[in-house]
């Protein structure tokens, strides 16, 4: 009798298969005397488009929205087909006893999970492996304590009651949008509100004015302070600053206080997966995606780090016991991580909380070493940043000594501060401290004055990094799905990155003003993410969660249907189709612009702009273009006009080089002619010599 273990991916059903003992491989799955390790592929199946529902759903018109089937049901994609066919066939061998879900630990494995089982009919028993990282170890451990599925059944509705509630909303707000504007509009529950973070950070730099404002300072034992004042841009004008500067030079000043306080500042905590990410855009620049995939690598294929679609920055107490063993994987790297391994000893102990730690703990080191020639650049910098957070919890806070001294010039401030390191700790720094100097309570103070001119500054745009920390802030999407909402957003050019800061393009601007104010606000979307995550703990129906977002999606059509608004296509051009007439609209692809006929029964397409091609002109030797003309494709030189055909180009001959020449003529003496010619030959034996 055997188990059949269903993992998320090939890479982890191979891992899987070893550890359990599976060798024999074969097309679609792995077996051994005790399991069958077979894989999804991602998603197997989706939910049903409108279109395989009711047949009046095909079209896209007004009429028949909203669109609100009771069940909506799943089907398979299409070219995952063979996978699917395979698992069915081993769930219905006599030897299969039982099931063991392998998929991610969270809200979208299981969904993967439960789909895939429900398509075929599994009926037989079913158990969950709960796993926070690959190692043998770790799958070891969890094979020992399956749980059955059951207990992870409030997981599955809260991960179905959120693919229903996207389908609701982002496919009737998308088709109302698309069919009454005439364009391509896509608006969703999360991505929808995520847009509008972004849009009215543009809108505060948009508003801001700069102004000038004058800084009045007090020098002193060679240290600076300003004027301490409620508004700190309160001297407007040259003239006000010049004239309290006039005021202060006729007094004496004096230190009238000075006061010590120490702070403690300790190691941050380990990272959940949205800091991480934040951190790697702010220090690298990598995007929210790419973050996640190198993370995922490190975690799938490396296993030298935990589960990494975590939302907490605990861990839980049954961890402290492997510690050591994580300080000894990365001895190698960090020479610290060896001398705390004598000791193990936790400095952060708040770090471990059984309360706080969600359905992972937070991202770590595993116990496994890594081997570095492995590793690409991107994927070590990640795992650096991992170990060092990691590293945190065994290395002494951060301690220093402020010292703030309080001088008055009659009823005018100026407060200096001097701070003193008494234990670098975890910051490591390695700056030169600036030098202390000894200030004196009751000590007398000249009236060292100076002015400068400031400007206020605007709001920064947001970068993916700020981003993701607001979408935390109001709950939008999770952890796992966050990137795949700004590359949506993107993808759909309602969004575009601007080097690492993002914008609202035209189009998306305008979807703000077309969609329902509250589909646009954080709020709304927040409230429905913490139902789905009470749904996830047992604490509220999902039946009741679909109820309301089925009245909301009713509302949020019909204000479309009843707006007055306008829309303008910007990607719409003057220019005419050849073939029908119609006018062309620009459209964006992988690598450039396409101008596409906005006539849906014509299929005219070609380049807005020239691509730079690998082909060199004959004439100044520079990449050529390939340009679209009335006969089709052509090379074209950008800098001295030549061109020529596209096939002709690559076939025509081009001047031999000296070097070319050389090299031809060598091989030529070598392979066709023998070491001397027959002339040479000949007078040698004309002058009695010997060959």
């Amino acid at each position: 009798m055997k188990r059949l273990v269903l993992a998320e991916k090939p890479s982890v059903a191979k891992d899987l298969a070893q550890i359990l003992g599976a060798t024999k491989k074969n097309k679609n799955y792995y077996e051994g005397p005790n399991y069958v390790v077979t894989w999804a592929l991602g998603h197997l199946l989706t939910l049903k488009m409108p279109e395989d529902l009711k047949k009046e759903w095909q079209t896209w018109q007004m009429e028949t929205l909203p669109m609100l089937p009771k069940y909506i049901g799943i089907k398979p994609l299409p070219k995952t087909r063979a996978q699917l066919k395979t698992i069915g066939q081993l769930a219905k061998r006599k030897d299969i006893t039982e099931a063991v879900i392998a998929t991610d630990a969270g809200r979208e494995g299981e969904l993967v999970a439960r789909w895939i089982l429900e398509y075929v009919r599994f009926n037989k028993p079913v158990k969950r492996l709960w796993i926070s990282s690959q190692t043998t170890k770790a799958v070891k451990a969890g094979f020992a304590s399956l749980r059955p599925a059951k207990d992870y059944d409030n997981l599955y509705y809260s991960a179905l009651a959120r693919a229903n509630a996207d389908w609701l909303v982002g496919l009737n707000v998308t088709r109302a949008l698309t069919v009454k504007y005439q364009d391509n509009l896509s608006a969703g529950r999360v991505q929808t509100p995520t847009l509008a973070l972004v849009a009215k950070q543009e809108e505060k730099i948009a508003r801001f004015i700069p102004q000038k404002y004058f800084i009045l300072s007090l020098e002193a034992l060679g240290k600076t302070a300003k004027l301490s004042q409620k508004d700190p841009q309160a001297f407007k004008t040259r003239a006000q600053v010049e004239e309290k500067l006039q005021a202060l030079q006729k007094q004496q000043g004096k230190v009238t206080k000075i006061s010590f306080k120490e702070k403690t500042i300790p190691a941050p905590l380990p990272y959940d997966l949205t800091e991480l990410q934040r951190v790697a855009n702010e220090r690298y620049g990598y995007s929210a995606k790419k973050t996640l995939s190198l993370v995922q690598s490190l975690y799938e294929i490396h296993k030298v780090v935990s589960y990494p679609r975590t939302d907490s920055k605990y861990l839980s107490n049954d961890l402290k016991s492997t510690l050591k063993e994580r300080l000894r994987a990365l001895s190698g790297m960090f020479p610290e991580a060896k001398e705390y391994l004598g000791q193990a000893k936790v400095v952060q102990k708040k770090a471990f909380n059984d309360a706080k730690v969600t359905d992972h703990h937070a991202l770590i080191p595993t116990e496994q070493s890594p081997d570095f020639s492995k590793l690409s650049s991107d994927e070590h910098r990640i795992y650096g940043l991992i170990a060092q957070r990691f590293l945190g919890l065994f290395t002494p806070a951060y301690r220093e000594k402020q010292e703030k001294v309080t001088v008055n010039f009659g009823s005018d401030t100026f407060i200096f501060t001097q701070t003193q390191v008494l234990e670098a700790g975890w910051k490591k720094t390695t700056t030169e401290q600036e030098q202390n100097v000894a200030f004196r309570e009751g000590a007398v103070i000249a009236p060292n004055f100076s002015f400068k001119e400031a400007l206020t500054t605007p709001p920064k745009p947001l970068s993916e990094g700020t981003l993701l920390a607001q979408m935390e802030r109001y709950s939008l999407g999770t952890p796992a799905t966050r990137a795949e909402i700004i590359e949506k957003l993107v993808k759909t050019e309602l969004m575009e990155r601007n080097n690492n800061s993002l914008r609202v393009t035209k189009k998306g601007q305008q979807l703000l003003e077309l969609v329902n104010p509250e589909l646009v606000s954080p709020e709304l979307t927040a409230k429905w993410e913490k139902q789905l995550e009470q749904i996830a703990q047992g604490k509220y129906e999902s039946k009741a969660f679909l109820a309301e977002i089925r009245n909301d999606t009713k509302r949020l059509v019909r204000e479309v249907k009843n707006s007055e608004q306008k829309y303008q296509d910007f990607s719409l051009t003057k220019k005419k189709c050849p073939k029908c007439g119609a006018f062309l609209k620009e459209k964006k692809v992988r690598d450039g612009k396409l101008l596409v006929c906005t006539n849906e029964a014509c299929d005219y397409k070609r380049r807005a702009e020239a691509k730079v091609s690998n082909h060199r002109c004959p004439v100044c030797h520079k990449k050529m273009l390939i340009v679209t003309g009335k006969n089709g494709d052509y090379f074209r030189c950008k800098y001295d006009g030549t061109t020529e055909k596209l096939t002709g180009g690559k076939k025509q001959k081009k001047k031999m080089t000296k070097h070319e020449e050389r090299r031809l003529l060598k091989k030529i003496n070598q392979d066709d002619e023998p070491q001397e010619s027959a002339l040479a030959q000949a007078l040698k034996a004309a002058l009695g010599k010997e060959d």
